[in-house]
């Protein structure tokens, strides 16, 4: 089986909210509703943000770890991350804007928005798992937490759209 780095690792987890900011920036256009333009735009930000965070976890961990592998044959989080890696759990190079272009209204693409926030903790929690200096497992573990509350967000977003 072929191995992977922790800088693809992290190149995965950029990529990750590269595409969540740009949903997020889209779905905002397709709104006319001020307060849902203001929470689709504030999750973009976070999204960034969140970027930037791990391509500073990438650059620092990548020169400390040259050349270590995170994959090892008996351990279930590295076995998801390559399934990832791999596209076997979650296609990043699919459409994530088909729902965008579907006509769907507000509420699926905040569904959509909640389905892939779930798949971005997932892979988080695998990530931590690779990580051996606490400092930087609790930067992604802070990330993690953030990402629960977007859909905390996105949930209470729905349930006002019922009302």
């Amino acid at each position: 089986m072929q191995q992977f780095s922790i800088d693809e690792i992290f190149e995965i987890a950029e990529q990750i909210e590269r595409n969540g900011a740009k949903f997020y920036r889209s779905a905002a256009e397709l709104t006319r509703d001020t307060e849902q333009q203001r929470l689709l735009t504030n999750l973009a930000a976070m999204e960034d943000e969140h970027e930037r965070t791990f391509a500073g976890l990438r650059k620092q961990l990548v020169t400390d770890l040259k050349r270590e592998s995170v994959y090892e044959p008996e351990d279930i989080a590295a076995q998801y991350l390559w399934a990832w890696a791999d596209k076997a759990v979650f296609d990043m190079e699919g459409d994530p804007f088909a729902v965008l272009t579907s006509g769907a209204d507000i509420k699926e693409i905040l569904r959509v928005a909640i389905g892939r926030e779930k798949e971005s903790v997932v892979y988080y929690e695998g990530l931590k798992g690779g990580i051996s200096v606490d400092a930087d497992r609790a930067k992604v573990e802070a990330i993690i937490q953030e990402e629960l509350q977007h859909v905390a967000m996105l949930t209470r977003a729905i349930r006002q759209l019922q009302n």
